[in-house]
């Protein structure tokens, strides 16, 4: 009962009349927006991440969440990632898998052979495969993830997020550059980056990775009538 008293709520929105803001005045007009879903976001990750296993399914729920921060759609942060973890399971560790294994294999493989190839340069052909295939995992990755969020089934979406990760590459760039790399840093500067990771170490970087996506995702994947209608508030 806590959280049904706003299930029929609109969130904060933008004016039907107000022109649509672009660029950095478009992050902060989210972020102005939705500042209390993504503190209570990075809340609700971390303490669904606790048990490992459903690290896969936090990632999916808190994308999906976001997706609709950036459709400016009313967002019940609590309902909607706790609907999206329990729904959306089973497409949440197809794409862990499918981007968690390329990366780690690719990535372990370019530096492995690039760690030997100044004994044997032949060796820099394995290397240039390995950071390729790491290169186009880690840009589709990112795609994937968004793609996954409107709806479209897996085989499609993986598709779909190739393509856009190789021939749309400046988005995904920033994209992967903000999400993978501002997490990796809170991580890295623990314990120094405690409070920040506990704040917004993880919804932060999804938020703006997401944001960088937004208008390739509404270009290549726009929203069907049917998800729109699905998240008006009745």
């Amino acid at each position: 009962m806590f959280f049904r008293k706003d299930y029929q709520t609109p969130g904060p929105g933008i004016r039907p009349d107000e022109p649509e803001k672009t660029g950095p005045a478009r992050l902060l007009q989210i972020i102005q927006l939705e500042a209390g879903s993504i503190f209570l976001l990075n809340l609700l990750f971390l303490v669904s991440c606790i048990p490992v296993i459903t690290i896969p399914p936090a990632i999916f729920a808190m994308n999906q969440v976001i997706r609709k921060m950036m459709l400016d759609q009313p967002v019940l942060c609590f309902y909607d990632y706790r609907t999206a973890f329990r729904t959306f399971w089973k497409q949440a560790y197809a794409a862990f898998f499918l981007t968690a294994l390329p990366l780690a294999a690719s990535g372990f493989g370019a530096w492995f052979y690039l760690t030997r190839a100044g004994e044997n340069p032949v060796l820099f052909a394995p290397f240039l495969v390995c950071s390729t295939i790491f290169l186009v995992s880690l840009l589709s990755s990112v795609c994937l993830y968004g793609v996954l969020s409107t709806g479209m089934r897996v085989k499609p979406a993986l598709r779909l997020a190739l393509t856009l990760g190789v021939g749309r590459p400046l988005r995904p760039i920033l994209a992967a550059a903000l999400g993978y790399g501002l997490t990796l840093w809170g991580i890295l500067q623990l314990p120094i980056s405690l409070v920040y990771l506990l704040l917004l170490g993880f919804s932060l970087p999804a938020l703006l990775s997401n944001f960088f996506l937004r208008t390739l995702l509404r270009d290549y994947c726009p929203v069907s009538k049917e998800e729109e209608d699905s998240h008006l508030p009745s």
